[in-house]
């Protein structure tokens, strides 16, 4: 159940991605799946993805995912959930990594201390149009879901994760090692407390 607490008081929030009704919450806990029917999928927060994770960014242990994952086509709209600015953007090149990537950073949560998130797997125009310090209101479109070669090898996805604590560079762990799970969910509180009931 999502943590409704880290919404500032009376605050409403922006769809991610603006999702038809008929999306489709995958489950990736086995063996992943080849195919989807659709491109509209919801990769699920704190669910541990033993077969997925296979590449070498990845420890063998490192599967327990810390972020929702937002599906769409090529080229979908990421939007603000609220206004704030933008506080890294980046690169992440390795293969399984995020590809081109925006952290942003909101204040008035979590008792008056920011909130940051992180937007991974974008394309690469959705970099190239900010610099540290810009600002954007509730709903601006932050970018655009990148293509398998620029977004790290995936399914066209954004990848949405809050942290927090403020972020050193534009890079998060995305998947920890179930031992740290207790720790992890503490630092990366559930996206839904910001995204609502997805699932």
């Amino acid at each position: 159940m999502p943590n409704a607490s880290l919404l500032p008081a009376g605050g409403r929030t922006h769809p991610v991605l603006l999702l038809p009704p008929d999306y489709v919450v995958a489950d990736f806990s086995g063996e992943p799946l080849e195919e989807l029917a659709t491109p509209w999928v919801i990769g699920r927060y704190d669910e541990p993805r033993p077969a997925m994770y296979t590449q070498a960014l990845f420890s063998s242990a490192r599967n327990l995912h810390v972020g929702v994952d937002l599906g769409g086509p090529v080229g979908t709209a990421v939007h603000a959930f609220v206004g704030g600015r933008i506080l890294h953007r980046g690169y992440n090149a390795a293969d399984g990594d995020y590809g081109h990537v925006i952290v942003t950073e909101h204040p008035g949560f979590l008792d008056g201390a920011p909130l940051f998130a992180l937007h991974g797997h974008l394309s690469a125009a959705s970099v190239a149009r900010w610099s540290p310090g810009d600002v954007f209101a509730r709903g601006d479109v932050l970018g655009w879901l990148g293509a398998h070669h620029e977004n790290g090898g995936w399914p066209p996805h954004v990848h949405f994760q809050l942290a927090i604590d403020r972020p050193e560079t534009h890079d998060l762990p995305g998947a920890v090692d179930p031992s740290e799970r207790e720790d992890a969910l503490r630092r990366y509180p559930d996206p839904r407390s910001v995204l609502g009931p997805l699932y």
